[in-house]
């Protein structure tokens, strides 16, 4: 142990300030025993790197304000506050819109039917809808591979079988897989309801190629999907009027869910645990309080001896 402290000493790490009797060597976190150079450097320092920040920060800025795509709008989700839960009729209606609308062109390669189970369908209603579709599958005992209904087990079947015949039943553009997408583009749901809702008819100026069409929150504004929400463009099973906004709200709601299937289940544990922690604090403060208070309101007395 001495050697230990001589050796952090002699790297000037700790400064000696013993000046009669042992010596104590102790942290040098005093700015008072700082030279000038020493202070100066350091505030050299914070200020570059104050600086270099502020400059990261401000660039930022600046390249999104000079992009050619308009920037989303924040919309009201009701799942947006640090304790709100997603609104899971709205996830149910959001199924229906990609089962009516998207599924034509795009996967949902990382969800399964039995993710449904409890959020948006029963048990029962999600192995009905796995049963709606056929699986691929083998090689069975002749080594063919065949086709069967779907399982809570099986995930969301593409509606191609590989990118290149994806590429070609769409003029050459490859339709994304959307069961990250709103956690893989900035904006996250705002920029899906946006995307759905901002057709235009293209500004004077700009020239489109065959096959696309004019979106101004689209990263250059020229995107290959048309146009696919209308009202009435779906039927809600719960008969709500599916007008084109309601149509983008809830299937940007049931995007956010599969790019967060967890999300509720995370904010309930968030609740949870500050309870208990909560209560853990108010334990252990009463606990501190009533071991230490003996010692910090004692009283020491000196009674010198006497000497009869």
């Amino acid at each position: 142990m001495a050697a230990t402290v001589g050796r952090i000493c002699g790297a000037r790490l700790l400064k000696n300030y013993g000046l009669v009797g042992p010596q104590v060597c102790q942290l040098s976190t005093n700015a008072q025993g700082w030279t000038k150079s020493r202070k100066l450097l350091l505030s050299t320092l914070g200020v570059i790197g104050g600086g270099a920040g502020a400059l990261l920060f401000a660039l930022e800025q600046s390249v999104d304000a000079s992009g050619t795509e308009a920037h989303p709008y924040h919309q009201p989700w009701s799942h947006n506050g640090l304790f709100q839960a997603l609104d899971h009729a709205s996830v149910r209606r959001g199924y229906e819109v990609y089962k009516q609308v998207c599924k034509a062109c795009h996967s949902l390669q990382y969800v399964a039917f039995r993710n449904l189970v409890n959020v948006t369908h029963t048990e029962a209603e999600a192995k009905a809808e796995a049963a709606e579709v056929m699986i691929k599958d083998g090689p069975d005992e002749e080594g063919n591979y065949f086709e069967r209904p779907g399982k809570l087990s099986d995930y969301f079947p593409s509606p191609y079988p590989n990118e290149n015949a994806a590429r070609a039943a769409n003029n050459g553009a490859y339709p994304p897989d959307l069961s990250l997408i709103v956690l893989g583009r900035k904006g996250g749901e705002d920029y899906i309801f946006s995307l759905l809702t901002g057709y235009t008819e293209p500004p004077a100026g700009v020239v489109l190629r065959e096959g696309q069409n004019y979106n101004p929150y689209f990263p250059g504004g020229a995107i290959a999907m048309a146009q696919v929400l209308f009202d009435e463009a779906a039927e809600y099973s719960d008969g709500t009027p599916a007008t084109a906004s309601q149509l983008a709200k809830d299937v940007s709601t049931f995007l956010r869910w599969c790019s967060e299937p967890e999300l509720d289940d995370r904010r309930l544990m968030t609740i949870k645990a500050i309870g208990i922690f909560s209560t853990l604090a108010a334990i252990v403060y009463y606990y501190k309080r009533h071991k230490w208070s003996t010692l910090k309101s004692r009283k020491l007395a000196y009674k010198p001896v006497s000497k009869k």
